[in-house]
């Protein structure tokens, strides 16, 4: 991997001080939570899912694990599916984030061949890595061999005009508005062929 490539943006993108690892979920607790979600009591839950009363108060309290069997009328009785009574609920997950980065306040990341610019920084754990890039290799003899990295990848081009070289296709010439969309654990680079140095918009997957 040359120093050009954007692994080290990527590592920087998902860093986050935090472990990626869910815990188990505690089938009780999630079960009660379901039932209480519902305004229901232990009788009318144990009535829906076809159990007794005492076998799902022993459920709830970690007193007993149910059979596969038991786990099925729950999930009907629920009206949701099996892996949902073992799957942490939606509350817990971050929604409505949201960063914006004003002009030319990116986090600039620069390199002999390209001058990177991060977006959407202040985000952890991120599912993109979006970023503008000026384009300053004029050559492939600039890089280091190619660039790859886990992922797929978008590439719009702002200004100027660039060539993407790719591992398995002939090089393709991208103008203002042009773009691409590739896997990139294909080697890859991009030079630029205009008297000025390019800029694009680099978008890269990180899950």
């Amino acid at each position: 991997m040359t120093k050009d490539a954007p692994e080290s943006l990527i590592q920087i993108a998902r860093a986050s001080g935090e472990s990626d690892e869910t815990p188990p979920v505690d089938l009780g607790a999630r079960v009660r939570e379901l039932r209480k979600g519902r305004n229901w009591t232990l009788e009318q839950a144990a009535k829906q899912a076809g159990l007794a009363r005492s076998t799902l108060s022993k459920i709830e309290n970690g007193q007993m694990s149910p059979t596969y069997d038991a786990l099925k009328k729950l999930a009907v009785g629920l009206e949701i599916s099996v892996p949902q009574l073992f799957t942490p609920p939606a509350a817990d997950k971050i929604n409505g984030r949201m960063a914006v980065t004003k002009s030319g306040e990116g986090a600039a990341k620069a390199t002999t061949t390209y001058e990177h610019e991060l977006l959407g920084d202040t985000l952890r754990k991120k599912q993109m890595l979006p970023y503008r890039a000026r384009i300053r290799a004029r050559s492939m003899d600039e890089f280091d061999g190619w660039v790859r990295h886990d992922g797929e990848e978008f590439l719009y081009v702002l200004t100027g005009v660039v060539q993407l070289f790719t591992e398995f296709y002939e090089p393709v010439e991208l103008r203002r508005g042009d773009s691409a969309y590739y896997d990139a654990t294909m080697g890859h680079n991009v030079i630029s062929t205009s008297a000025e140095d390019a800029m694009i918009l680099w978008v890269t997957s990180l899950a």
